[in-house]
């Protein structure tokens, strides 16, 4: 039996993303009590795409910056579960009517009717799909596909992938399949330049994937699955253009094209739609309340327009504090206009030029600049050990600023400005790195015979010290050899930094490294022993043939040790330094060769006098 207070919710809302979460908040602290506020969500658990996102989030601290996707989703959730706030999972929004919203229950395999006072339509959006040749074989995903597969269900669908699409959400998914262990071959853009963040593209790039502009996929290779892809370059028009065609050999294509708001509930509720293509496609016309042309429904996050995660939760506040003045006549209007000023500055970037132009066409305007836009050149005094951002692209983030412990730091006042660094201030200390969400600050030092190059570092295994690396560059290609120096560990913020000696003049040239693979060299082919194998048993003290082949069974496989004892006997030699003429030999055991069992069952005791003439060469 449903209770008639989660039958009748007052305010109902649909989607428990970042937008509906933090609406669900806004309107329970307001009343004291979520109880009468119910989230209406098909996911399994909700945060929506939170709980798929593992890499931390730009924007400042009072939304979650430098916290991990999923840690934002935890901590809402367990905001908004201390309220009172009741879900409702696995369960759909599937019609809304005159006279009720109609919920069907996935578990309980039934429908609810509803009847809220207030609708917050959170519902997000779906990803673009492209036409292109076989785009219907095994192996072809959305990006968020692969992202709910790998982040949620720790399942990897492919080994070698084509991420097609250079927007945040392509350059986000590349680099987490490349922290999953993945091959990306390439990234194509059919645009000619990369729709993402610099600081993201850059992190791919120095890891050694193309981002390949004005290029598009135009087929899939493949009978029963992927087994690769044609791309092409594009015209002007976005075109292919022909013979300039190449084969890609991938198991898995993973697109990242683009989102569309998803409408259908915005619709049958009663909001006026306009097609907007700069907030990405059909959107429910709203003021800067956050309310639709129906006086009860609200909307926020991507069904709002596609915009970022951090934009989705401060229209949620919105969108919840103007429910819950109205629920319960108590003056929200400092917390309105506070929220109402983030958005503000938040919007004042570049990135943000087609989301204002948008919004401008429901007559919603949004002021631009305001912020820093030049780049530092100076990178601080030669020998210090120093912090240098490479960060050339105003972006709404500032992590770096307070994270500082010294105030070294600075965006020069807006969220989107281009930060700097006071170098007389700067300790050294590295914090700054650990804290990046674009991974772009680095430590400089330089030394009497070498230099120190601090990179931050996401991936496992984290190498020690000693290690010998390849020096990569901006582009991921090696330019030289270097070796760890040593690593700072942050366990908490899963970011750390690994120190390199690189060579003197290559300190502003090295931003990554390639951990150098030691190929198995084999000694014992028939038991598959290892030089390393070899050399790690005379390591721990034994230093004779006989006690190294009972160790390791080498010489007792088919070939009876015509290959690998002498082998053996030189690496012997090089390990204890004694002439291989003062080696005891081993003994040379029967059989010589194999002999099948059956043979042995089946033998006879013969003697010269028993053999047949033919036998003993006789006429």
């Amino acid at each position: 039996m449903v209770s008639s207070r989660l039958r009748n919710p007052k305010v109902l809302v649909v989607g428990a993303g970042p937008a509906g979460l933090c609406g669900a908040i806004a309107v329970a602290e307001t009343c004291g009590s979520g109880e009468d506020v119910l989230i209406v969500d098909e996911g399994i658990e909700p945060g929506g795409q939170l709980p798929k996102q593992t890499h931390k989030f730009f924007g400042h601290e009072g939304f979650y910056a430098s916290t991990r996707g999923y840690e934002i989703g935890e901590k809402l959730v367990k905001r908004a579960k201390d309220l009172g706030v009741r879900f409702m999972l696995q369960s759909t929004v599937a019609g809304i009517y005159e006279d009720s919203v109609v919920v069907y229950d996935r578990v309980e395999n039934k429908t609810l009717q509803m009847n809220p006072e207030y609708l917050l339509l959170a519902t997000g959006a779906s990803e673009k799909f492209l036409a292109f040749k076989n785009n219907t074989l095994p192996g072809i995903y959305g990006a968020g596909a692969v992202q709910t597969l790998m982040n949620q269900y720790k399942v990897l669908p492919g080994r070698s992938f084509l991420i097609v699409g250079a927007g945040n959400i392509g350059l986000i998914v590349a680099y987490q399949l490349l922290q999953a262990g993945a091959d990306v071959k390439a990234i194509v853009e059919a645009s000619s330049k990369v729709g993402g963040y610099i600081v993201h593209a850059n992190k791919i790039k120095r890891m050694g994937v193309p981002i390949l502009l004005n290029h598009t996929i135009v087929a899939a290779l493949g009978t029963e699955r992927v087994e690769g892809a044609v791309i092409a370059q594009v015209d002007a028009n976005l075109q292919p253009l022909s013979g300039t065609e190449r084969e890609l050999v991938v198991d898995t294509i993973c697109l990242a094209v683009g989102l569309q708001p998803t409408v259908e509930l915005a619709s049958q509720a009663g909001a006026k739609l306009a097609y907007i293509p700069e907030l990405g496609g059909y959107v429910p016309l709203r003021d800067e309340d956050m309310r639709t042309t129906v006086p009860n429904v609200y909307v926020a996050g991507d069904l709002a327009g596609i915009e970022e995660a951090t934009t989705a939760m401060i229209e949620g506040y919105i969108a919840g504090y103007n429910i819950a003045q109205r629920l319960t006549g108590i003056d929200l209007t400092e917390k309105i206009s506070k929220m109402k000023q983030e958005l503000i500055e938040f919007r004042r970037g570049p990135f943000s030029d087609k989301v204002r132009i948008g919004l401008s066409k429901m007559g919603l305007t949004f002021p631009a600049g305001g912020y820093r836009t030049e780049i530092q050149e100076d990178n601080g005094p030669v020998g210090k050990l120093r912090a240098v951002i490479e960060c050339p692209q105003a972006i709404p983030c500032n992590p770096c600023e307070t994270s500082c412990p010294s105030g070294a730091i600075s965006v020069g006042g807006n969220i989107n400005g281009i930060p700097h660094v006071d170098y007389s201030k700067c300790t050294g200390c590295g914090v700054c790195v650990m804290k990046c969400p674009g991974l772009a600050i680095f430590m400089i030092q330089e030394r009497e015979d070498y230099s120190l190059v601090g990179i931050p570092y996401e991936m496992l295994p984290i190498p020690e010290k000693g290690t010998r690396v390849q020096l990569l560059n901006r582009e991921g290609a090696h330019v030289a050899d270097g070796e760890v120096e040593g690593v700072v560990i942050n366990r908490r913020e899963k970011t750390h930094i690994v120190y390199l000696r690189v060579p003197k003049g290559y300190e502003s040239e090295v931003r990554y490294f390639r951990i150098t693979k030691k190929e198995d060299v084999y000694v014992c082919r028939c038991e598959e022993i290892t030089v390393e194998d070899v050399e790690a048993v005379i390591d721990s003290g034994i230093t004779d043939y006989e006690e190294l082949r009972r160790i390791l069974r080498i010489g007792m496989g088919p070939c009876g040790g015509r290959t690998c004892r002498s082998v053996v006997l030189q690496i012997l030699s090089k390990k204890t330094g004694l002439p291989i003429a003062e080696q005891e030999l081993g003994a040379h055991r029967p059989p010589v060769v194999p002999l099948p069992f059956e043979a042995i069952i089946n033998s006879q005791d013969l003697r010269e006098e028993t053999l047949e003439p033919s036998r003993r060469g006789e006429e």
